[in-house]
């Protein structure tokens, strides 16, 4: 299971990246731009939800490329990846961190962190990817 030290981990390595925090939360940016945060539920979250099953644990909401993606994302993978009201029509995603792997964590956040950076440091990364150490 993943936990916010591996989200750190790895969003610290990744080129850029910095940490600080949004609304108390810890959140990781790239050159200023959020790509992965903590994101409890707020009690209008917690009315929202009204009789169905509030998802339980630490969550994490993760930038995606477009809404198109969010879409595509959470419907690949419903049992892991969702989204709320709050999250209508912008490009974010939710998931819970206990019963995610760490290998799917360490993918999740470099999607974000590429829906995110500027793009000639996202080419600059893959290319390094695609070179090895």
């Amino acid at each position: 299971m993943a936990s916010l030290d591996d989200v750190r981990r790895r969003a610290l390595s990744l080129p850029g990246s910095s940490e600080g925090t949004s609304y108390g939360n810890a959140c990781w940016t790239v050159r200023g731009r959020a790509f992965v945060w903590e994101r409890p539920f707020t009690k209008a979250d917690l009315r929202r939800f009204g009789d169905r099953p509030v998802p339980a644990g630490p969550l994490l909401a993760l930038r995606v490329a477009d809404l198109d993606t969010k879409d595509a994302v959470i419907a690949q993978e419903p049992d892991l990846l969702f989204t709320i009201e709050h999250l209508a029509g912008f490009p974010a995603v939710l998931t819970r961190l206990e019963p995610l792997p760490v290998d799917r964590l360490v993918e999740l956040v470099d999607d974000a962190w590429l829906a995110t950076a500027p793009p000639r440091l996202a080419a600059e990364w893959l290319e390094r990817l695609d070179r090895g150490p």
